[in-house]
């Protein structure tokens, strides 16, 4: 997210952030530092309820690389370290440790689970705090809107993903000429691939290397002013129509059942 309102929105409209607060888990950190796999309805293993600073330490490879990346546009960095009541201070204070030493400008634990908006002060603090020495005219972008469709793909792979490069299939290929050739060279790019890894391989945790970003196709949103490669085995989600489907659902109320569901 940080990669698109930079590069895209921030671009189009003008607005020049001065911090970027990257949220953080301690459980998250630990699955990228080799943590057991989690599936949805099962129950956590222990090394995600029981303190586990190896592990910790070890998934922070891959926060130290979202600072690396967000501190290339010349912003603050802020982490948020989202407390779980089964969350250890000392394996916070390794998360904290990491993020300084990565170049954060703080790394504050948010309990606002727990004590509503009392338990994120601390975090809205430091937020303004970061804001304040910040230079707003540090901004950057990551590319220049004018380099080739080809070359923007490639630094966003490189630089961001530290991807060793971009492959593009002859699809791929042919639709960059077609955009170029229209005038529309010069659009931002959003990447679509698996938000769970730098790379397109969603089991790949922490920080992998020695990897290329193979781009399938290149699709177009002229009207919105991008362009979005769409790389790996990643799935877009359909549009919404005018007419939203929950409009058909309802509860049938003499036997209980629902229906309109599809």
């Amino acid at each position: 997210p940080i990669l698109e309102f930079f590069n895209i929105k921030c671009r189009e409209s003008g607005l020049k952030p001065k911090c970027a607060v990257i949220v953080a888990t301690v459980r998250a950190l630990k699955m990228h530092g080799g943590g057991p796999p989690v599936s949805a309805g099962k129950p956590l293993a222990k090394e995600y309820t029981e303190e586990n600073i190896p592990l910790v330490t070890a998934g922070c490879c891959n926060l130290v690389k979202h600072i690396e990346n967000a501190k290339k546009f010349g912003v603050q960095v802020v982490v948020a370290v989202n407390q779980f009541k089964s969350d250890t201070q000392a394996e916070m204070e390794a998360i904290r440790k990491a993020s300084l030493a990565a170049g954060a400008f703080d790394a504050v634990v948010s309990n606002h689970w727990a004590e509503g908006g009392k338990g994120a002060k601390a975090l809205g603090l430091a937020v303004v705090a970061a804001c304040e020495a910040s230079n707003v005219e540090n901004f950057k972008f990551l590319y220049d809107l004018e380099l080739p469709i080809r070359t923007k793909v490639e630094t966003i792979c490189k630089e961001i993903y530290g991807a060793d490069g971009a492959d593009f299939s002859e699809l791929a290929e042919q639709q960059i000429a077609q955009y170029e050739s229209s005038g529309f060279g010069n659009l931002p790019i959003c990447i679509a691939k698996t938000q769970y890894s730098f790379s397109c391989d969603a089991k790949a945790k922490g920080v992998p290397t020695g990897f290329r970003i193979f781009v399938r196709e290149i699709r177009s949103c002229v009207g919105a002013g991008f362009l979005y490669p769409i790389c790996g085995d990643i799935m877009t989600i359909p549009g919404l129509p005018t007419r939203p489907g929950f409009y058909d659902v309802d509860i049938d109320v003499e036997t209980g059942q629902v229906i309109g569901l599809f």
